[in-house]
């Protein structure tokens, strides 16, 4: 199993990327793929028209979101743990995020679809609707 550990300077205060994360409508419209979110600890997500699916472990509004995550072409009852870290930088929001006990054989696709498929098009999205 391997960890990937990324950061990422957004241009929101965090209660906006935390929203972005956690709100089903507005998680959808960055991922362009549909998400269901529940907002409280146990509560089940899917993201990406369910390619991802887990649930919620942790959540401080705010400051951090800590989830089981798995992709569906992994192996059946592999998860792994997300942990997305929310701290204000002046305007911004620095991410920092850890997943561990990814599968070996997916943990540089993976790591990669967050740069790609996550961080860039949330920079975009907090951009065009962040106040």
């Amino acid at each position: 199993m391997k960890s990937i550990r990324q950061s990422v300077i957004l241009p929101a205060k965090p209660v906006l990327v935390y929203a972005a994360l956690m709100d089903s409508a507005k998680h959808s419209a960055f991922t362009g793929g549909k998400a269901v979110i529940s907002r409280i600890p146990g509560g089940k997500f899917t993201a990406f028209d369910g390619w991802a699916t887990g649930k919620n472990l942790e959540l401080v509004e705010s400051k951090k979101i800590v989830q089981a995550w798995r992709a569906s072409d992994w192996p059946d009852g592999v998860f792994s743990k997300v942990v997305f870290q929310l701290t204000a930088a002046g305007k911004n929001t620095k991410l920092t995020f850890v997943q561990t006990g990814v599968p070996e054989e997916f943990a540089k696709d993976i790591a990669s679809g967050w740069k790609e498929f996550y961080w860039s098009p949330l920079k975009k999205f907090l951009r065009s609707t962040a106040i």
